[in-house]
């Protein structure tokens, strides 16, 4: 069913805000706050993957597919976890709707998978494995491979061949793709395709037979690099992933890898991922039914700063809530939220849920585009902010959509 006109929610909103309606809540203790949000961390639905592969294998392609983030922020982004291993969580820690575990050095005679299943096997929702496509010396992978096979028989694997070109080199990719990964193996529809391309994902596929449930074939270049489809394949992953995943995970990863009607530049693409984290972060703490609720409007206002942090302009997140609520001080800020969901009509735990995830949501792109605009040097008006939230609360329909 669509929702109410948000006028209407916007409206209460304020009411909250300006304290006509309650009295302020009290402050929360600020470490038991803390405490709080680490442990609601732990409950947020975002999936885990854990890479494995041999080094050069497209590991950091198919996180960059998957997220949207350049090299260069990927390469910061994972930090180390054993030592053999890295973590990154994305966007940030505060607030990650992806994590993934990568495994490194797999091909080395001293690797001891041991310490990593150890550390991971808790963690990981789905593993990860990449091989080149004409790359058969995997001994030492499979070996691994089957040890975390075994570790947990019931977690998917899913083997991603890369560097297809490899196969045709000099040519272009073979139009359309032709592989049906929704299968195991993977079927091949009719065509005159290039080179020794079907005849290698074959026997890749047989190479790894018993260790993986999927295999997805894929070629992930720059731009730089003359293909006129850089993310050959990349929907096919996308697509395998989601079937895969654990059903928890599905709507999360769908959020992240879809892609946004109402993205407006790079900026927008690079802080929606942020917002995506928190909103999920929100949503979160409104189905635990213990959860304190300051912990929710604390969650906005982290996701507002840090989005002013990543912008380079930290006094903008201040400006603009002063705009959205009309208040002056931070003791009547945390009502936006807190009065707001005590304000509005919702019944039951699922509603709960949708509209703390919306309404994060929501104020979080409405703060993106509001960025943008000032930065243009743009004034807008309290009346102005209000239609960038309704327009981007009537959005979330869909991207907030509980369907996997």
């Amino acid at each position: 069913m669509q929702s109410q006109p948000s006028t209407t929610l916007w409206s209460r909103l304020r009411e909250g805000i300006l304290g006509l309606r309650k009295p302020v809540a009290p402050e929360a203790d600020a470490a038991k706050l803390e405490e709080a949000l680490v442990r609601l961390r732990k409950e947020v639905p975002a999936p885990v993957f854990w890479l494995f592969g041999k080094t050069q294998s497209g590991k950091t392609s198919v996180v960059r597919t998957l997220t949207g983030a350049d090299d260069a922020a990927i390469g910061n982004g994972f930090r180390p976890c054993t030592l053999t291993s890295r973590i990154y969580p994305f966007p940030s820690e505060a607030a990650p709707v992806i994590t993934f575990l990568d495994t490194r050095g797999v091909d080395e005679p001293s690797y001891d998978a041991t310490e990593d299943i150890a550390r991971f096997n808790e963690q990981a929702h789905l593993v990860l494995v990449t091989c080149r496509l004409k790359d058969f010396a995997t001994g030492r992978v499979k070996e691994s491979l089957a040890r975390i096979r075994a570790a947990d028989p019931s977690r998917p694997v899913v083997l991603v061949l890369t560097c297809l070109h490899e196969a045709y080199p000099q040519q272009q990719h073979p139009i359309p793709y032709p592989f049906d990964a929704g299968v195991y193996p993977p079927s091949v529809s009719d065509g005159p395709w290039p080179g020794d391309l079907i005849r290698l994902v074959r026997e890749q596929t047989e190479e790894f037979r018993g260790l993986v449930d999927r295999v997805v074939p894929v070629d992930l270049t720059q731009a730089d690099e003359g293909y006129a489809e850089t993310e050959y394949g990349g929907a096919m992953l996308k697509q395998v992933l989601r079937e895969t995943l654990p059903a928890a995970y599905r709507a999360t990863f769908r959020r992240v890898v879809e892609v946004d009607p109402n993205q407006l530049n790079d900026e927008h693409k690079r802080a929606r991922p942020v917002v995506l984290g928190y909103a999920t972060l929100a949503a979160t703490a409104a189905g635990l039914p213990l959860t304190n609720w300051l912990v929710v409007p604390n969650i906005q206002e982290r996701m507002l700063a840090e989005l002013a942090a990543r912008s380079g302009r930290g006094g903008a997140a201040t400006a603009f809530l002063e705009k959205v609520g009309g208040w002056s001080s931070r003791t009547n800020s945390r009502l936006r939220l807190t009065e707001f969901l005590r304000i509005v009509p919702v019944v039951g735990t699922a509603a709960n849920i949708r509209m703390a995830g919306k309404t994060t949501y929501a104020l979080g792109l409405a703060f993106i585009t509001y960025l943008h605009e000032t930065r243009l040097g743009h004034a807008l008006t309290d009346a102005m902010i209000q239609k960038l939230y309704e327009k981007e609360f009537q959005m979330a329909d869909t991207a907030w959509s509980t369907t996997t």
